[in-house]
């Protein structure tokens, strides 16, 4: 018999990529002492498979994090903590606010988070994009106890790179903009009542 029992768990993880892609910016503070808030218009809630999925117009929030996507499922271990969630979508999205930069926007066909392995992928036409920072690829991998991110085209582990052309392969792309300079200092106006220098 299926339970309606309720699953809570902090979605911030799968947007927290995003953040650790583009560079050294910070999720606001507050978004995980937030409720998560999920919509759709299906749900279904099995205690027994400990499976959770949304289905159709689907939107997370939680704090500044804001995901959509057309299906999400999430699957938790019996101890009722996050095992893995898988959000889809043409595409699925996520949007966050960090403390002190631009906003992070990130897009992909498939997001992917395996809690137990530390590891998030964005999968098919993956994109993450922060002010003018831009990461692109087929797909996106993020290590999250290693730090280590890595991106690779459909083409990267073909035998025959043939198959995929370039154009069609999500070739990896990254975009770093210049650093701003500072404006130099204006020359500082002469006091008053003294005199102008030639």
């Amino acid at each position: 018999m299926k339970s309606s029992r309720r699953y809570r768990c902090d979605l911030s993880v799968l947007a927290a990529l995003c953040l650790l892609l583009a560079g050294p910016a910070h999720a606001l503070s507050t978004d995980t002492q937030q409720p998560v808030q999920i919509e759709a218009d299906f749900a279904e809630l099995d205690d027994e498979e400990h499976t959770t999925v949304y289905i159709g117009n689907v939107i997370v929030d939680q704090g500044s994090i804001h995901m959509t996507g057309d299906r999400l499922r999430v699957n938790f271990t019996e101890n009722k903590e996050l095992k893995d969630a898988y959000l889809e979508g043409r595409p699925a999205t996520f949007k966050q606010t960090p403390d002190n930069d631009d906003d992070v926007h990130g897009q992909a066909l498939q997001i992917e988070y395996h809690a137990q392995q530390s590891l998030l992928k964005l999968i098919e036409k993956a994109r993450v994009t922060q002010g003018e920072r831009l990461f692109e690829g087929h797909r996106i991998n993020y290590d999250t106890k290693k730090s280590l991110i890595t991106a690779r085209s459909a083409r990267a582990d073909k035998a025959d790179k043939d198959s995929h052309s370039k154009a069609d392969s999500g070739r990896v792309r990254i975009i770093i903009p210049p650093k701003k300079r500072p404006l130099p200092d204006a020359p500082a106006a002469p006091e008053a009542g003294a005199p102008a220098k030639p």
